[in-house]
């Protein structure tokens, strides 16, 4: 067996009519009594092997009896195209070489509830829908990448250990640094990807946050995946312009790449499709006028909120941009309008079919004394921001950047019921385990 060719089971049709070898997991089996039907996958795709009593030694057909859901084997034999097959190839087995017997093994071919899902995660990664949910969560993460490349930006990696607060002060986790006092993990590269974009021009980081928020909803975790990208000399129309190009980029890219995972998923494409620029864009006061028309209680100087945005979500059938925020309930940094002292040059990007926000992005203060009143304002310690002040003495320009949530992103693309599904080891309010 050890001298035959091994391939993944993505690229068995390029072995037709050859002898090769398969190593992997017992997905399931069936058997007609003669026939015995093995499904193996290896984690690229699901391949149907098959051996008949009279095809092969009775060893090797006895083996059937033996394996057990997810037992780990090898499988060599002739590569055979069957349109009817998963895949459109199978198998027909020489010999089966068994690894490793998996007994009892906790998640069987049923229902189960979500919560003994959530703690065997690290084997419920092993069935097809959450490893395609998970192949597409790659894909997104390659074409984010590669459209920052392509567009020359740099990738510029920021610390997970900070002494600045990014957002605020509410929803930090903290820790002791030595003797220096409080460190945090970060919420937010954004403050350093601002000094690196006052370097290289046009830069982004693609890390994990942290937001110590206790919150329980569908779209939160305590620990998620942000891509955040700063661009010198934009304007809040020139970021908007540039979020709206990376969605419909990403979605593009997802929809050429991954079309067998979203079919395993059964993920409805309709809205998908309909991903092409210019998106629709509505200012704040726009946004509370249209939430009251359909009965939301929301005044004028309130946040939106979840219920609030998955009634903007379903309004639009393609992502939308709501901006110029009133100023008290956005963060610091944010440049104010130069018409309107109440607000912000902002904006939040909404997935639709009630999905939400996945882009929160604006243009950044770049005046000194406005920002050092705003951060006093906040009551922030002005000692941890000197560097960050440092960036408006020395050759300020406007400047204006955005942040990009992976997991809600890959949830509204895949049409997943819950954030927790986009993450491999969801950290959530009540979930630290495994």
């Amino acid at each position: 067996m050890s001298n035959l060719t091994h391939c993944k089971i993505g690229e068995i049709g390029k072995f037709a009519g050859q002898e090769v070898l398969i190593r992997g997991w017992l997905y399931n089996k069936r058997s007609s009594g003669k026939i015995h039907f093995l499904l193996v996958r290896d984690g690229s795709e699901i391949l149907q092997a098959v051996m008949t009593k009279d095809s092969v030694p009775e060893k090797t057909f006895k083996a059937f009896d033996l394996l057990t859901q997810e037992s780990s084997l090898m499988v060599s034999g002739k590569v055979r195209e069957d349109k009817r097959a998963p895949g459109g190839y199978e198998l027909e087995i020489n010999e089966i070489e068994i690894i490793q017997f998996a007994k009892d093994y906790p998640i069987t071919p049923k229902e189960h509830g979500v919560a003994f899902l959530m703690e065997n995660r690290h084997l419920w990664l092993r069935s097809s829908r959450q490893i395609a949910i998970l192949s597409i969560r790659n894909e997104i993460i390659f074409s984010i990448r590669k459209f920052f490349y392509d567009k020359k930006f740099v990738l510029i990696d920021t610390p997970i250990l900070t002494s600045a607060i990014g957002e605020t002060g509410t929803t930090l986790f903290e820790t002791q640094y030595f003797d220096l006092g409080k460190a945090y993990l970060a919420q937010t590269g954004q403050l350093y990807v601002e000094a690196a974009c006052m370097a290289f021009g046009n830069v982004y980081c693609f890390g994990p946050t942290f937001r110590a928020e206790k919150s329980k909803t569908r779209r939160h975790l305590t620990e998620f995946w942000m891509v955040e990208a700063e661009e010198a000399f934009y304007d809040n129309n020139d970021n908007m312009n540039l979020q709206e190009e990376l969605i419909e980029y990403i979605v593009s890219w997802v929809l050429e790449k991954c079309q067998k995972e979203l079919e395993v998923i059964e993920r409805d494409t309709t809205f998908l499709k309909k991903v092409k620029r210019p998106f629709p864009r509505i200012s704040y006061e726009e946004a509370v006028k249209l939430l009251q028309s359909k009965g939301a209680k929301i005044k004028f100087g309130e946040d939106v909120g979840g219920d609030e945005e998955t009634i903007l979500a379903n309004s639009y059938d393609k992502p939308f941009c709501v901006y110029n925020y009133p100023k008290k309930i956005k963060a610091f940094y944010m440049k104010p309008h130069p018409e309107r002292e109440d607000l912000v040059l902002n904006n939040d990007m909404l997935a639709p079919e009630g999905y939400g926000e996945i882009i929160g992005g604006s243009q950044r203060n770049d005046d000194y004394d406005s920002l050092v009143a705003r951060i006093k304002e906040e009551k922030l310690p002005l000692e941890a921001y000197e560097w960050y002040l440092d960036l408006r003495k020395y050759g300020s320009v406007p400047h204006s950047g955005f942040g990009l949530g992976l997991e809600r992103t890959v949830t509204w693309i895949c049409g997943l019921p819950h954030v927790r599904e986009s993450i491999p080891f969801p950290r959530m309010l009540y979930r630290l385990y495994p």
